[in-house]
């Protein structure tokens, strides 16, 4: 029993190894790179069998979700609408697929450890699904970059609709693991993960802060952000929350902090 445990412990560390992480846009020269809105779903991978969240859990899909999928590797987004994160989270990871699944669609950004640039990886996806339709599949439309303005405005748009940002990839780049220079993503503010170890009160007793703990190890206190229903029922410790923020301290501390929202384990 404990062999099969650990077997499965190093195949589901391995599915997270494997996927290709985005770095972030620091002002690079992106002239003719393609670019697309980052989604703010579930990120999906499917190994030819089977779809795993990014951190390699299985994900529990109704039978026909994955009908006619390949016997190839895809990378994509499980994805309903914009600001939509709460629902889509529930849907995804609930271990018992309801009815609501109808509304997710999963929208194709890469095609893993396949040959040729990122068109022609994109194209094999197009083509198999040509041939063997799913309604429930979609492939992100890339946009060729024209310059850096054609970029902000792009972003503009995405960030007005609601959108988390956009991603930009060099698409003569061959597919490539782990984090990756070539593939950048763009927001208007930075995001990150954190875990809840303490709570800060006032005077008064009623809530003030969060002590974050980041996986870094550097501790600071989140208190922007949250509605007043957050602020009577704050994020339990041990629980992972996702909040934004706009620059690090010279310490590594987060600047300008805001809750986002609880990060369900993937």
């Amino acid at each position: 029993m404990k062999t099969i445990f650990y077997l499965l412990f190093f195949l589901t560390s391995l599915f997270s190894l494997e996927l290709q992480k985005p770095d972030i846009y620091k002002d690079q020269d992106i002239s003719n790179w393609h670019m697309s809105e980052k989604l703010d779903g579930i990120r999906g991978y499917w190994d030819g069998e089977n779809l795993y969240t990014k951190k390699g859990n299985p994900i529990h899909v109704p039978a026909d979700f994955t009908k006619n999928f390949p016997p190839f590797e895809l990378d994509g987004e499980l994805y309903t609408k914009r600001n939509d994160f709460e629902n889509i989270q529930s849907i995804v990871l609930d271990e018992i697929p309801s009815n609501k699944w109808k509304q997710i669609t999963y929208n194709i950004f890469e095609v893993p450890n396949t040959k040729g640039d990122f068109p022609s990886r994109l194209e094999k996806a197009k083509k198999w699904f040509e041939k063997h339709p799913n309604k429930n599949v979609k492939i992100i439309k890339q946009i060729k970059c024209k310059n850096k303005d054609h970029l902000n405005s792009f972003l503009d748009e995405i960030t007005i609709l609601k959108g988390e940002g956009v991603i930009i990839k060099d698409p003569s780049k061959a597919y490539n693991k782990g984090r990756t220079p070539y593939t950048l993503k763009v927001k208007k503010f930075f995001d990150m993960e954190g875990e809840v170890i303490g709570h800060n009160y006032k005077e008064d007793k009623s809530f003030k802060s969060l002590v974050i703990k980041l996986d870094n190890g550097t501790v600071f206190n989140l208190g922007g952000g949250f509605s007043g229903k957050e602020r009577q029922n704050p994020p339990k410790i041990g629980q992972s929350v996702t909040f934004k923020y706009y620059d690090l301290t010279k310490n590594g501390k987060p600047k300008f902090a805001s809750f986002l929202r609880i990060r369900e384990k993937e």
